[in-house]
């Protein structure tokens, strides 16, 4: 994960590809469905009990999960108590959505070339020694 030193900054491609890899699996998604829900911190024992599959692969997805920044991790002893931050999952995805809303006027970058192709080829032949 980057640390960008501004909050309101533009997420790196980094930030964006780290967040959409670790959205990118199941349980991973879940177990952010699950943090956010409860809108606080759950123990990693809880969490492990939600799924069927071992203790040791619940502990990498979180890891995953922690690495990326979409969760952090307050350790005690042996076991640990999970948060969903919020905010950075909402500046990556929230700002990577916004590429998707479809141009306003203002938006629009207007070309300074030809317009059409008629234009084009007019434009070309004029170059000709």
């Amino acid at each position: 994960m980057t640390a960008a030193a501004d909050p309101a900054a533009p997420p790196t491609l980094e930030d964006i590809e780290a967040v959409f890899f670790a959205l990118g699996h199941e349980v991973r998604r879940h177990i952010v469905l699950l943090l956010g829900h409860s809108g606080g911190e759950l123990p990693s024992g809880y969490l492990a009990k939600r799924f069927a599959h071992s203790w040791p692969t619940t502990t990498r997805h979180l890891r995953v999960l922690e690495d990326c920044g979409l969760v952090e991790v307050n350790r005690r002893g042996r076991s640990g108590l999970y948060r969903l931050k919020r905010d950075r999952l909402q500046r990556v995805l929230g700002h990577w959505l916004a590429n998707l809303e479809p141009p306003s006027p203002a938006k629009t970058w207007s070309s300074s070339g030809p317009k059409s192709i008629k234009a084009l080829t007019r434009s070309k032949g004029k170059r000709r020694p």
